[in-house]
């Protein structure tokens, strides 16, 4: 695994408040998104916590929701520095929305071990990116995401971001 310094969300936002991928978040989950060495997929890990159980020894589903859509917005993201020749926090920022988070729900994700997201882009349109994602648990997938992502504009995500729009 890559050193910590490396993670997307510590480059480009290192002050996002987002529960699931927000490193500034004072009991988020933090979750670490990187390039996987193959250069086509980017790669996240989570231990769920005990809080997060749905039935005995499985995880809740809505907490695979948002892994996947934090971690797929990330991927667009990551993908779209790299289309433009440019690092993760470079300026200007770069900022996608979630427009469409599918997730189908393959077999129980058992508590208790890692969970890998690994997940790549599929296509572009426009501002659109569409992102497929497996979420995997002891070398089983458990999960499969299929989510788009809207690229929006940095002054006007963050001028709507501070009024509350």
């Amino acid at each position: 695994m890559m050193p910590a310094a490396s993670a997307l969300q510590d480059l480009a936002h290192p002050d996002n408040i987002c529960y699931g991928c927000g490193r500034a978040h004072p009991s988020g989950l933090r979750i670490k998104s990187r390039w996987d060495p193959d250069g086509v997929h980017v790669i996240a890990h989570h231990l769920p916590r005990p809080e997060f159980a749905g039935w005995t020894n499985r995880v809740y589903g809505g907490l695979l929701a948002m892994l996947v859509d934090c971690h797929c917005n990330w991927t667009a993201m990551a993908h779209h520095y790299r289309a433009e020749g440019r690092e993760p926090g470079s300026l200007p920022p770069i900022h996608c929305v979630t427009a469409h988070l599918g997730l189908d729900y393959l077999k129980p994700t058992p508590m208790g071990q890692e969970l890998m997201l690994r997940a790549r882009v599929e296509g572009e349109t426009g501002r659109k990116t569409r992102v497929l994602c497996e979420v995997i648990a002891a070398g089983e997938v458990t999960a499969r995401g299929d989510s788009v992502f809207v690229r929006v504009d940095p002054a006007r995500f963050m001028e709507n971001t501070a009024s509350g729009a």
